[in-house]
């Protein structure tokens, strides 16, 4: 077994004595699906070590010095009660993306049964938000001393992820109507939205799990485009209205619809900023506003 997978096993069972509190091996072993020997040996380590004691408990502090094992490059706030806690949102945020894709993907092509599976994908995403959100109880719960006032960040950070999957569900949502097709000039104004969104929300999740806070420019220009993009795509559905020689209850709904898409793509952009904005207070204490950003651009 190469030693990236003998991690990735590790992994997965100081997570289950994190979160689940088992008290033999077997009932590790049985969790996942492994051998009580392998996981005695995996183990041995680590209890030798007092990273992880005969009760099996992690000792978070000590884990602190041992997690250089994994191999993976750690930020400047990088300690015991995030480098679990990250992963999880790393995941969080790609399957977060992956039902983003697909509802834009369904949208795009009219294709009913892909909306369905994306709208599937938001119950994941919001199992995923809670997963984070209990982890983040268990850790400070563990070993309540004061760097962990920082690991209360990823859960707001996961919660922002979940809401980036309801605005998601909008998209989908308009794909499952029997409704007009969308003209030509209002979709491609809609793939520059989805395209400009979708970027935001990977250059703020890495900076936030990297520290790449060098990445706020970037976000902050292609914010300034999609706003743009915003009125230009409300500014063409008030056209289309205005020219609309049948105004039923069905145009009606169509019109309602597509301005929520649009409305989507733009919250997902702000939510992208807040994102970014909070990847600064935690590496760098840098205090967030309290204003949220669609009032701020009103100033």
């Amino acid at each position: 077994m190469s030693n990236r997978a003998k991690n990735s096993t590790l992994k997965a069972v100081l997570e289950v004595i994190l979160y689940d509190n088992p008290t033999t091996q077997d009932e590790i072993a049985e969790k996942l699906g492994l051998t009580r020997r392998y996981v005695t040996k995996l183990l041995q380590p680590l209890i030798k070590e007092g990273v992880v004691r005969r009760a099996y408990i992690l000792d978070l502090k000590k884990f602190d010095e041992f997690s250089e094992m994994f191999d993976e490059e750690k930020t400047s706030r990088e300690h015991a009660g995030t480098f679990l806690i990250k992963d999880m949102l790393r995941d969080m945020a790609k399957h977060v993306c992956r039902q983003f894709d697909m509802s834009f993907e369904a949208l795009k092509d009219y294709d009913s049964e892909m909306a369905d599976e994306a709208l599937k994908l938001d119950y994941i995403s919001n199992n995923m938000h809670e997963k984070v959100r209990s982890s983040v109880e268990t850790v400070i719960s563990i070993n309540p001393y004061s760097e962990f006032s920082k690991t209360m960040v990823l859960g707001e950070v996961a919660y922002d992820l979940e809401r980036i999957a309801d605005h998601t569900c909008h998209i989908a949502n308009f794909a499952l109507q029997d409704s007009d097709p969308i003209d030509e000039e209002m979709m491609e104004t809609l793939k520059s939205m989805y395209s400009t969104a979708r970027k935001m929300v990977n250059q703020s999740m890495e900076a936030f799990l990297d520290e790449r806070l060098e990445l706020k420019d970037n976000v902050m220009d292609h914010e300034e485009k999609i706003h743009a993009l915003q009125r230009k795509a409300l500014n063409n559905i008030a056209t289309q209205m205005a020219d609309d020689d049948v105004m039923d209850k069905d145009r009606s709904n169509y019109y309602l619809s597509l301005s929520r898409v649009v409305k989507a793509f733009e919250r997902i952009g702000d939510i992208s900023i807040e994102i970014i904005d909070t990847a600064g207070e935690f590496y760098r204490n840098i205090p967030r506003t309290t204003t949220p950003e669609r009032f701020r651009r009103n100033k």
